[in-house]
């Protein structure tokens, strides 16, 4: 049989020496292929290895703080989202204990008079962390077994709903403080970001159960209303400000999350999100991380084409801005409120796919 050593052998000199050349030549090919494979992360261990970093920030306490040690309430609620996305719970999954350790802090957070989850007297941005502690304790509450602390998320959770009624203000928004205490902490009296924090934290309490009275979620949704420009941007506030990206995105979540999929502003919202936010290197408006965090929820919802074709894209771009640790974790180092709050945010856009809280779901 003429095998291929044979065959060489019987190669005139000249074709021999064109063989050996291709044969380097694709060896070379083949090793540069290798070698860039091995220096380009792999989605799921970057994810894994961020979700690994980000649970050993945790405190001995169970929170999380900023790059400045600042809104534990937030830093914890945001970090806690992340972790569930991955399919652990307080029950169940490698990161039971985090989790477990993250609700029991935020439920000790929650004002006895007020229903506040937050510190007022620390925090004068409380309102974000209230929202999104209603976020997560709200998708918790859903998987949580134990009948004792069922009760407990309940209570939290309803009269946390009760409060962000009492703090809307009269536009249908809210500020950075309860409307309550607007005249005496120098606050706006509303802001586009804070409301869809609200809106989200309360529409994840309404599907778990805590009853969200109607006119506090369409007071709402007038205010977003109320703060679209013609050319389908959404404003700082009810008072100008002009057309944010970051606050447009996520108005168009807040409306989705509020069952509003056919509201007649979504497709001018989209148009101007698509104008702003489809070139992914683009960096000509504020907050980038915290506009995708939104984006990435209405491109999710969107499916389709449209979605994968985001997904690709911003997939990508979050690989390439992950910084390995050298100990096989990972973790975000932009943003200017700290790397435990851009690794949160970005793990959450990374594991949209993974349907696991109901927040998300399509």
């Amino acid at each position: 049989m003429d095998t291929n050593a044979s065959r060489l052998m019987k190669t005139p000199a000249h074709r021999k020496g064109w063989i050996v050349c291709l044969v380097l030549l694709a060896a070379a090919a083949w090793s540069a292929t290798a070698a860039s494979a091995a220096e380009k992360p792999d989605l799921d261990k970057v994810v894994a290895g961020g979700l690994d970093w980000l649970a050993a920030q945790q405190s001995s306490r169970g929170y999380w703080m900023d790059s400045q040690q600042r809104y534990p309430t937030a830093m914890t609620a945001l970090s806690g989202v992340a972790l569930l996305c991955e399919g652990s719970t307080t029950t169940q999954g490698k990161y039971a204990a985090n989790i477990r350790k993250a609700v029991d802090y935020l439920v000790s957070r929650s004002q006895p008079k007020t229903g506040l989850i937050g510190d007022p007297d620390h925090d004068n941005r409380y309102t974000y962390g209230h929202g999104f502690s209603m976020l997560f304790l709200s998708q918790v509450l859903g998987e949580e077994g134990d009948s004792a602390r069922r009760k407990e998320l309940i209570d939290v959770l309803s009269r946390a709903a009760i409060f962000s009624g009492q703090a809307q203000t009269a536009a249908g928004g809210w500020g950075y403080v309860s409307a309550k205490d607007i005249g005496h902490s120098g606050g706006i009296a509303d802001e586009g970001s804070t409301t869809i924090t609200q809106v989200q934290g309360l529409r994840g309490c309404r599907n778990a159960g805590i009853v969200v009275p109607n006119e506090i979620i369409d007071n709402a949704i007038k205010y977003i209303h109320n703060c679209t420009l013609p050319d389908g941007g959404v404003q700082y506030s009810s008072n100008g400000g002009g057309g944010r990206p970051a606050i447009t995105a996520a108005a168009i979540a807040c409306l989705y999350n509020a069952g509003q999929y056919d509201d007649e502003f979504v497709p001018k919202q989209l148009k101007y999100c698509k104008g702003k936010l489809d070139n992914l290197s683009g960096s000509g408006f504020g907050h980038w991380h915290y506009a995708h965090y939104y984006y990435a929820q209405v491109m999710y919802r969107e499916g389709g084409q449209t979605w994968d074709e985001y997904d690709q894209q911003i997939t990508t771009k979050l690989l390439s801005e992950a910084q390995s640790m050298g100990t096989g974790q990972w973790y975000w180092s932009q943003g200017y409120i700290g790397s435990i709050y851009t690794t949160a945010i970005n793990l959450t856009i990374l594991q949209l796919p993974n349907g696991a809280l109901p927040i998300y779901q399509r």
